[in-house]
This record gives structure tokens, sequence and C-alpha cells, in this order.
């Protein structure tokens, strides 16, 4: 694929990942920013495969765009917020702080993105992407991190379940 073709496909990936991950941070409705999230997922396994990274891509859409998202559906859903529960909060200066804060970190992205000329790309190695390399990675180097995200998922939901226990 040529550099200019890249260039398009990453641009038709990643506006789309942007809009819909403003439409999971803006969503009203937990439910709305659960599926926003799943659009985004979908939209980053894209941004993947340009990378020539078909394995990540792959578990991109089967493990987070499936199975983590249907349990978080089942937690929000489990709570079942109602619409006075949700309520409008005003915004506050920590808010406004926060949405500028946003805004710099997505210009600094866009300029960075910008000045990075295509040419300056290096060349991945053959084995990038592959079950083996993953492999190897994930259960030497990062076996902590991947041990305790999904101690971090499995105390979230016990969380979650919790509190929605107290409802019932």
């Amino acid at each position: 694929m040529s550099d200019k073709a890249e260039i398009v496909f990453f641009w038709i990936f990643a506006v789309p990942l942007m809009v819909s991950a403003l439409g999971v941070v803006f969503a009203r409705n937990p439910v709305y920013a659960a599926l926003s999230l799943v659009t985004a997922f979908f939209f980053l396994a894209g941004i993947y495969i340009l990378l020539t990274a078909h394995l990540i891509a792959f578990l991109q859409i089967m493990v987070y765009a499936g199975a983590i998202m249907v349990l978080f559906l089942f937690v929000v859903m489990l709570l079942s917020l109602s619409d006075a529960e949700l309520g409008f909060d005003k915004i506050t200066a920590v808010k406004w702080a926060g949405i500028a804060g946003a805004v710099g970190v997505f210009a600094l992205v866009i300029r960075a993105i910008a000045e990075v000329p295509v040419q300056a790309m290096r060349p991945v190695a053959s084995d990038f992407g592959t079950v083996k390399a993953i492999g190897r990675l994930l259960f030497t180097q990062y076996l902590l991190p991947f041990e305790a995200t999904s101690v971090l998922l499995l105390v979230a939901i016990v969380g979650a379940v919790v509190v929605a226990k107290q409802k019932i």
C-alpha cells in the first residue's frame, strides 16, 4: 500500500475513533457511552490493521468489543440507573480545566502527527504482531501488568454487583 493510501485510511479510522471517544465521555446515558466505546474499539482495530498488527486487531475486537463490553453492559444494566439519578451536573472550574487539558492534548497529538514525515517511520520486525511475539512479550516482560489488569477488572465487577445488590 502506498504512503498516501495509508494516510487516507488512517484518517478514515482516526476521525470516527475520536468522535466515538468523545461520545464515551459526553454521553449522559451509560448504555450509550458503552456503545460508543464499542465503536471506538472497532475503529482502533482498523488502525491496528494499518500497523500490520492483525493479531492485536483481532484480539481487540474479540476480547474488548466482545467479552469485556458484554460484562460492562451487564454491570450497567444491573445498576439500572434511572434518568433522575443521572441528572445534569453543573460545569465546575475543575471540569473546565479538564476540558482545556483534553483540548491541549488533542492539539499536541495533531501537531505531532503533522510534523512526523511518513518516511521517518521505521519498518517493523518480521514477527511483529504474531502470536509468538505477543505471547513472548505478554508472559515475560508484561506479565505483572497483565495480571494486574485482570484483577482490576474483577474488582470493578464485584464492586458493581455489591452496589447493585443494595438496591435490589
